[in-house]
């Protein structure tokens, strides 16, 4: 077994993109109308296994935008070249609210999405 999806809501599959796509440079693999303004939205980092299914929030979940953590970082982009990466992501306007730092599991930073959702970048240390 594994994780296929993580459902992320959004305010819209439109604003979904723009962030996934469109800043992080994530692929998307598949956007299917389903009829009724739903449609079946998946991305994910290239090479990775598990994917984002992009949920286009209606009525009380639109509250939840961003709260799926709860304020806490609670995704983890795991990356091989920490260094290449934030300077892309920070060049396509995503923003960090931290500085890189250097800890015991690898070098790492907190950035945002527009919807309010907290991230890790992380290049974990090598073993040994």
């Amino acid at each position: 077994m594994h994780l296929a999806l993580i459902s992320i809501l959004v305010p819209s599959y439109e604003d979904g993109l723009a962030f996934f796509v469109g800043q992080l440079g994530f692929d998307l693999l598949e956007d299917t109308d389903r009829g009724g303004g739903k449609r079946w939205v998946r991305v994910a980092p290239r090479g990775a296994q598990t994917q984002f299914l992009l949920a286009r929030a209606v009525g009380d979940q639109r509250a939840a935008i961003g709260q799926q953590g709860g304020g806490r970082v609670w995704l983890f982009l795991h990356t091989d070249d920490f260094a290449r990466d934030h300077a892309a992501m920070r060049a396509a306007g995503v923003p960090f609210a931290e500085a890189p730092r250097h800890e015991p599991y690898g070098t790492v930073a907190v950035f945002t999405d527009p919807f309010g959702n907290r991230w890790d970048l992380i290049e974990p240390a090598r073993a040994g």
